[in-house]
């Protein structure tokens, strides 16, 4: 360089003292500005802020004088003067400066150096071609050149109606179209790599651009207006279905599609189209967004399937034959009783607190009578109204860890047939007394002699029982032999109230009523493997496989996909009961992780 480095003064922390003691000296006396005198004067002595200021002031000493570079080929001269060295007998010192001139660091300022000397870090662009279009004449055009691997550019087109101008439909986030900034929806297309492509069809576009490689060169008309880009949005949602782009014929391109399973969570980051909305799932490496259908698409399209007849009316609870828990109170474990819910009154259920599975086999038969031989109600409709029914698409959700002091969440059990959660939640319990309670249950039987009031069961009369079904305090009641049993809100505040995580098993369509944000409830459908054989389920030597028949296995196993098929999409997690042990410690590791790390729940709990 020409010029000589200048010299800094040393004062220049001294200068921003001086300025902290003007400052001070402005402050009215009687205001107490104690703490932001202390902050000011931390700040003016940090030694990052003084070197801050003296980079500062040689900027503006260089741009005052205008500096230019004394040569704009120092690598050519660095070449020249090692080739020299090399030639003859070299000294200490010239071997070293040899030694320097070849290291890598130094080439690569030098080149820099040269680079900045001479001004040539601008793009360079391809010339515009001689023979430009009549029809582009009066249009500015815009040459974009884009590096793309192996990734999708991340851009769809559409063909204009009107004009049949290649338009760009819609820009991926994270994409390469989107990473430059280049690229912006309305944009209309007319080369790729030199190509002229307005009269090819669009997969055919779509194919070129997929099938390019490295470099690739677009010519664009920009759109007249081109929209500001929108701030990624934050909306986290729950799949209440499981989706294949490569089976959708709908998807506008089956490569930017997105595939996801029931239960996934997707941060939808664009919903610009009424359409498809632009989507990432949570846990993907890919930064890419792709596509998904939004929640009007996919419903519209569900009825008009329902309504056509290629599509099975969705599930409802009340489809759920509820006649197939096992799970009941130990009085009525060897006949059964009736449990409804207070939605639901007339649906029959078998279940209780625990079956033997001495019994279990006769407890199996009957409860396919009772689903069997159930008819349909007189009101019940028969054919269901695609315009009335409520598809389950997508849920917002948020994530959630309970504060300290805050109640713990509600554990709710559901299980298939053969789960006997009854089982799995009192051992908990056991194990746990301080940390884990039980919903004691209310009944309007007399109590026995060995039962403790509040401990076996709450005993009211049955005026009262009767009067809290009418005000709804029950989640679930029913009657057995005259007698009525059910569990009430307020016995599981009860257990909540004592800082204790209150589990309760109880059958799926109690989970309308529990669902809300007053419990944040944490799901788990537990349900048992089941084999092709009871051999292969219960083992030759187990005593428990006593009275289990083919029959019977095939049955737990329909009644677990129909529980899935009825309730999957307002489950958190799904224990498959291998054996008691097992299913035992996975139970235990899946509540503690519960109360201790961020869950994934409905954002109406969280914003209520």
């Amino acid at each position: 360089m020409i010029e000589a480095m200048p010299i800094v003064s040393a004062s220049t922390v001294t200068g921003l003292h001086e300025t902290l003691a003007l400052l001070t000296s402005q402050l009215r006396p009687d205001a107490n500005h104690k703490e932001d005198l202390v902050f000011l004067k931390d700040v003016f002595s940090e030694k990052s802020l003084g070197y801050l200021m003296k980079i500062h002031d040689k900027l503006k000493q260089y741009e005052k004088h205008s500096p230019t570079p004394v040569l704009h080929s120092a690598t050519c001269l660095a070449e020249d003067l090692a080739e020299e060295l090399q030639n003859g007998p070299l000294e200490d010192d010239e071997r070293e400066l040899l030694l320097l001139l070849s290291t890598p660091h130094l080439k690569a300022v030098l080149s820099a150096h040269d680079t900045v000397a001479q001004k040539n870090f601008d793009p360079v662009l391809p010339p515009l071609p001689e023979d430009l279009d009549d029809d582009l004449e009066e249009e500015s055009v815009k040459i974009v050149r884009l590096v793309k691997n192996k990734e999708p550019l991340g851009a769809t087109i559409r063909r204009d109606e009107a004009t049949g101008a290649v338009i760009v439909a819609r820009i991926m986030r994270g994409g390469a179209a989107d990473r430059s900034g280049l690229v912006h929806v309305g944009d209309e297309l007319r080369e790729v790599n030199g190509n002229l492509i307005t009269h090819k069809r669009p997969d055919e576009i779509s194919q070129i651009l997929s099938q390019s490689q490295g470099s690739i060169t677009l010519k664009i008309i920009p759109a007249v207006v081109e929209e500001d880009k929108l701030k990624e949005s934050r909306v986290y949602l729950r799949a209440l279905f499981d989706y294949t782009p490569y089976e959708d014929k709908a998807t506008p391109c089956q490569e930017a599609g997105l595939p996801f399973k029931r239960g996934d969570i997707l941060q939808v980051v664009s919903q610009e189209d009424a359409t498809w909305w632009q989507a990432k799932r949570i846990g993907d490496c890919n930064l890419r967004a792709a596509l998904i259908p939004s929640t009007q698409f996919q419903e519209r399209r569900l009825r008009y399937r329902m309504k056509m007849g290629s599509f099975p009316a969705p599930m409802s609870p009340k489809a759920y034959d509820r006649a197939e828990r096992e799970d009941c109170d130990s009085e009525g474990a060897l006949n059964g009783k009736d449990i409804v819910s207070p939605k639901s009154k007339a649906a029959p259920v078998f279940c209780g607190h625990a079956l033997s599975w001495d019994f279990y086999s006769a407890g199996l038969r009957r409860s396919f009578r009772l689903r069997k031989d159930r008819q349909a109600s007189p009101g019940e409709p028969q054919t269901p109204d695609a315009n009335h029914t409520e598809f389950l698409i997508y849920e917002e959700v948020t994530q959630y860890l309970p504060r300290p002091g805050e109640r713990p969440r509600l554990i709710v059990l559901i299980g298939s047939l053969g789960a006997r959660i009854t089982e799995l939640k009192q051992k908990v319990i056991a194990e746990n007394p301080r940390r884990y309670g039980l919903a004691v249950p209310h009944t309007t039987r007399a109590r026995k002699c060995n039962e403790r009031e509040g401990v076996e069961y709450h005993f009211i009369t049955k005026a009262a029982f009767e009067a809290d079904i009418q005000n709804g305090k029950f989640i679930e009641y029913g009657e057995y032999k005259d007698n009525l049993y059910g569990t009430s809100l307020e016995s599981i505040h009860r257990v909540l109230d004592q800082n204790k995580v209150c589990l309760v098993d109880v059958q799926p369509d109690a989970l309308k009523t529990l669902r809300t944000a007053e419990f944040k409830p944490y799901v788990i459908f537990v349900r048992p493997r089941i084999y092709d054989s009871q051999r292969k389920l219960l083992g030759s030597s187990s005593s428990l496989s006593s009275g289990i028949t083919e029959d019977d296995l095939q049955e737990m196993k329909h009644s677990a996909e129909r529980m899935d098929e009825c309730y999957g999409p307002l489950v958190d997690y799904v224990l498959v009961k291998e054996d008691p042990v097992s299913a035992l410690a996975e139970l235990q590791v899946l509540l503690e992780r519960v109360q201790m790390e961020r869950q994934w729940v409905p954002v109406s709990w969280v914003r209520s």
